[in-house]
């Protein structure tokens, strides 16, 4: 098999050539590029394609697993995005046969799968989510991915338009609340996480900020894990790179309901949905061998 794992953003794509062996997968030959998806659909196309053939080499008998933000037409590869300024363009189109059709491959090569689900079955497969029956897998960044897998399973959450206290859950677990909460608990500006582990940033302002977030955070997974019987939680995004300074009160909150329950960190990072995006193929493979 040549597998090619690719993560599509609003604005970002990542290709890979992933390898499995039957117990570990890597990627190979990783590319990257901004792609603007205000343009029209030829355009954005041509540019997603050109990242992918990076990835592909001379290879002509390739898989394309493509882990793709909601909401999409997932089997048939068909855009439904449409009010979110990006990709409008798309909107209503098969992606999977204009991507076809531009890299000169079967429409029956490419799989399309939920960018949330696929960090997931990235994780599960080869990473820090392996020997979890049951798990949900959180991306935390600008907003707030979720899957959960029951067994073989996993799924798209949606998790992030929860109700939760006076809001829904991505109003308390994206960079959106580490921003609004500086600013009115202490009249401080910041982009994201990342300003709060600055040498420059007072620590102990950072501190309490961190505790507050995860405190909420084992708020948050509190109603879920023990419903869905879930052994462990998988974290990834741009803000679970800060979990050392807030995952000791995330877990200290859990203590108190006496669950069994392991807190993991992404171990692939930007590679679990690429390694996850092509399951459908190692999946099939795997149901063929046996």
């Amino acid at each position: 098999m040549n597998l090619i794992g690719v993560d599509i953003g609003g604005s970002h794509i990542s290709a890979a050539r992933v390898e499995w062996d039957g117990v570990n997968a890597q990627t190979v030959d990783f590319f990257e590029a901004d792609v603007d998806t205000s343009r029209n659909s030829e355009a954005i196309i041509s540019d997603w394609s050109a990242v992918i053939r990076k990835a592909a080499g001379d290879r002509k008998d390739i898989q394309i697993g493509i882990a793709m933000p909601g909401p999409y037409d997932y089997p048939n590869g068909i855009s439904l995005i449409k009010d979110q300024g990006k990709m409008k363009s798309l909107y209503g189109l098969s992606v999977k046969n204009l991507l076809a059709e531009r890299l000169g491959i079967s429409p029956e090569s490419i799989a399309f799968t939920n960018d949330a689900e696929a960090f997931l079955a990235g994780e599960s497969l080869a990473g820090a989510g392996r020997n979890f029956e049951n798990s949900i897998g959180l991306t935390l960044g600008t907003g707030l991915g979720s899957a959960i897998k029951i067994q073989e399973v996993i799924k798209d959450a949606k998790l992030w338009t929860a109700p939760f206290r006076d809001g829904i859950a991505e109003d308390y677990l994206g960079t959106a609340w580490f921003v609004g909460y500086l600013k009115e608990r202490f009249g401080k500006s910041v982009y994201g996480v990342k300003d709060l582990l600055s040498p420059e940033f007072d620590q102990a302002i950072a501190e309490e900020v961190f505790s507050q977030f995860g405190k909420t955070l084992g708020e948050f997974l509190s109603i879920y894990v023990i419903r869905l019987q879930c052994q462990g939680v998988v974290l990834g995004g741009k803000i679970s790179r800060a979990a050392d300074r807030f995952l000791p009160y995330t877990k200290s909150y859990l203590e108190k309901f006496d669950y069994p329950l392991q807190i993991r960190v992404s171990e692939l990072e930007e590679k679990a949905a690429l390694i996850g995006a092509c399951l459908p193929f190692i999946s099939n493979t795997s149901s063929n061998q046996s």
